[in-house]
């Protein structure tokens, strides 16, 4: 008896979700999805590219994925969730082809198919497990939970490289590996009682006290050489102001900064005149794709009062020797956008491409509207606007992938406040694809419910392989490695 009633429970439950069609109807628009995966162009190992119908208020989904080349895959219930496996198999089969999508909704009988719309796969790979992020309430005079985390983007699962719960009144930020390879791999750790720099050389990790009677405080912005001997670090006395009338709402800004260099065999910083001068403030640096030269931001020490409007940064360049961790004291300059700020720099690994940021003024583009992407030529010294990918808000932090084919960036452009993270690929001919939003399995119910942002992403080549219980314990000892200066 108890089997008949659990029987005709299923049988309830399943009439009940599947409902009947009664008649069809054919459109031959596009349907309206959230994000607005249409015609984006996505590698072969991405996770699945859910989404969501907003079109109107429904009952069922049915959805068909065809590929160009071959292979198909099915899908239904209330949300589209496409089975993992199956989309790589399909994605796999269809590198450097298409693939169509086919939705029917299902609503009071009447089963509407709409036209199908295309995805790209990429003949491009993207050969790294992830992207490694900070994630933050946009809160300015204190934070709430934060922490630096690593998600695998060939599925959905994310992991915690380190929060500031695991250590009370902690702030974590400014990580960055080599060439996306986590076993050289930086970030800080900033709080009055526990500050540090943890610094991870060949997998093992010290914290390390950056401050330094030579030098303006501890290290900020950090870069990995492509040895993996040397770190590029700024040092900066920044500092925030409020708008009571600005749709800007913050500004960040420094009062000074110099640039130091860290030998990771030595555990000393080398200074050097040519970007430690005391009528400039450099910041942002970077290393060239061969590693010749140190790429920065630069602009004229500004002496009070001034406005903040007046503070705009060129990109340089100078040469960098790697036997002595020197840099020279002769500069070039390689972006000059007069009146405005060209600031974060980032080389592409090939030696081909500048990605920087654009704004109005200052070194801080989180809340400039018309902070847009450039990129800059190495080959024939020209810079452009990206069109192709910027939008009405602010896109910035942005990071290249070891192959130099895909790029992410932040962007606020769904609701002007909350950074999320996009992906494009770049072809041969230096035009951009479509940015896609990163893939959740359930997209308008996961970012309706972050109430974090997003910053400084990079693509990982591997899980960060960081012991969150050794590095709780080493954090809380409060003991710190000392670094020496040679100038």
């Amino acid at each position: 008896m108890k089997n008949l009633i659990y029987f005709i429970i299923a049988v309830l439950c399943v009439s009940g979700c599947k409902p009947g069609v009664n008649s069809v109807v054919k459109l031959e628009v596009t349907p309206e999805i959230w994000p607005d995966y249409k015609d984006v162009t996505v590698p072969a190992e991405i996770a699945p590219m859910n989404f969501d119908f907003t079109g109107d208020s429904y009952h069922y989904l049915f959805l068909r994925v065809k590929g160009s080349n071959s292979g198909e895959l099915e899908t239904e219930g209330k949300k589209i969730e496409m089975d993992i496996n199956d989309w790589h198999n399909l994605t796999a089969q269809n590198k450097g082809g298409s693939l169509d999508f086919y939705l029917s909704v299902v609503k009071d009988g009447v089963k509407t198919d709409y036209a199908p719309f295309k995805m790209y796969v990429s003949e491009y790979p993207l050969e790294e497990y992830g992207l490694t992020y900070r994630r933050i309430p946009p809160g300015y005079v204190s934070y709430g939970k934060m922490g630096i985390y690593c998600r695998n983007i060939s599925n959905f699962q994310e992991d915690v490289i380190l929060e500031n719960t695991a250590v009370y009144g902690i702030c974590v930020n400014c990580h960055t590996a080599n060439k996306t390879d986590p076993k050289d791999f930086v970030f800080h750790v900033r709080g009055q009682e526990y500050g540090g720099t943890v610094i991870q050389h060949n997998g093992r990790h010290k914290i390390y006290n950056t401050k330094t009677n030579k030098t303006l405080g501890a290290a900020v912005y950090p870069y990995w050489h492509n040895s993996g001997r040397f770190v590029a670090f700024s040092t900066n006395q920044t500092f925030q102001v409020f708008h009571t009338a600005n749709p800007k709402r913050i500004e960040v800004f420094d009062k000074n900064s110099d640039l130091q260099i860290y030998d990771a065999e030595k555990e000393e910083f080398v200074l050097s005149e040519g970007i430690k001068n005391d009528s400039l403030m450099e910041t942002f640096p970077v290393f060239s794709a061969d590693g010749k030269d140190l790429i920065f931001c630069q602009t004229d020490l500004l002496t009070p009062p001034y406005y903040l409007e007046d503070i705009h940064y060129s990109i340089m360049k100078a040469s960098f020797d790697e036997k002595t961790g020197k840099v020279s004291s002769e500069k070039d300059t390689l972006v000059c956008h007069k009146g405005k700020s060209a600031i974060f720099p980032r080389p592409s690994y090939d030696g081909k491409y500048l990605m920087y940021t654009v704004c109005d003024y200052g070194t801080f583009p989180i809340w400039h509207k018309e902070a847009d992407l450039y990129l800059y030529n190495f080959e024939d010294s020209t810079s452009r606007v990206m069109e192709e990918v910027n939008s009405d808000f602010s896109d910035s932090f942005h990071n290249w992938s070891s192959n130099s084919k895909w790029f992410v960036f932040t962007s606020r452009r769904i609701d002007g406040l909350f950074t999320r993270l996009y992906i494009a690929s770049i072809g041969d001919d230096g035009k951009c694809t479509k940015p896609f939003l990163l893939p959740q399995k359930n997209p308008l119910e996961y970012y309706n419910s972050l109430f974090t942002s997003y910053n400084t992403p990079d693509f990982t080549k591997t899980a960060v392989d960081v012991s969150k219980i050794s590095l709780r314990n080493r954090i809380e000892s409060k003991e710190r490695e000392n670094i020496t200066v040679r100038e």
